[in-house]
């Protein structure tokens, strides 16, 4: 881990360490909320080492609180954990040759880790900055759920701290980077638009299906050039 931490630059260090930092919150939050629904901290604690989704952790946890059963629960973590297949395909030649890197890279792929790997240009450098990735937010993720479960059994309530928010809240600090970009922010804002509007009319999980809209903003349009030149 030292020889890889060495190869990153500061800048990616300390994008590292920040994103750490707010996978630790949002692994709290996730503990916390976990115990109060009902599970013991033990299961939210092996859940977060054996399945290390903080998307999927959510949805069972909010599903098993709602009254739904647990094969809905698997279900629809299964469902919204397909985006991971083109991730390991696009991913693959960052995780390496052998098949215990292979198995371990794939359980470290996450949406953040997959993020930085592909922003690199120089292969070398990706499979450092995904083993680095991979393994810190592991890390930050299941300290801060073993302490959120530990808090837990304290609270009682987490809504009363507001730590339901903390997910969103982490993921909109993920995404704001991201909006120093015209076309990306007026499709986030289009998306965004569509969903609140949908909210009260559609059942849950249907929004945000419906927020995809936004997609449309970042479909390039042709330049006058590219008309002459098709003309042509």
């Amino acid at each position: 881990m030292r020889s890889i931490w060495r190869t990153l630059t500061p800048p990616l260090r300390r994008d590292l360490l920040a994103l750490s930092g707010a996978i630790l919150v949002v692994g709290t939050s996730f503990g916390t909320i976990a115990v109060a629904a009902g599970l013991p901290w033990w299961m939210a604690s092996l859940m977060s080492v054996v399945v290390f989704a903080g998307g999927s952790q959510f949805m069972v946890v909010g599903v098993v609180a709602a009254g739904g059963g647990l094969v809905t629960a698997v279900l629809g973590a299964l469902l919204l954990n397909a985006r991971h297949l083109p991730f390991g395909l696009a991913i693959g030649p960052v995780l390496g040759r052998t098949w215990p890197a292979r198995l371990l890279g794939s359980h470290l792929l996450i949406d953040e880790s997959v993020a930085f790997a592909m922003a690199q240009s120089e292969p070398r450098r990706a499979r450092a900055v995904y083993w680095a990735a991979g393994l810190a937010l592991f890390v930050s993720w299941n300290i801060g759920c073993v302490a959120g479960a530990m808090a837990g059994q304290v609270i009682g309530d987490p809504d009363a701290l507001g730590l339901d928010a903390a997910f969103p809240a982490a993921l909109l600090a993920l995404v704001l980077p991201a909006l120093r970009e015209t076309r990306v922010r007026r499709a986030s804002l289009l998306g965004a638009g569509v969903a609140l509007a949908a909210t009260p009319f559609l059942p849950p999980g249907v929004p945000v299906l419906l927020a995809l809209v936004g997609l449309v903003m970042l479909v390039p349009t042709p330049t006058g050039r590219d008309r002459a030149e098709a003309a042509t």
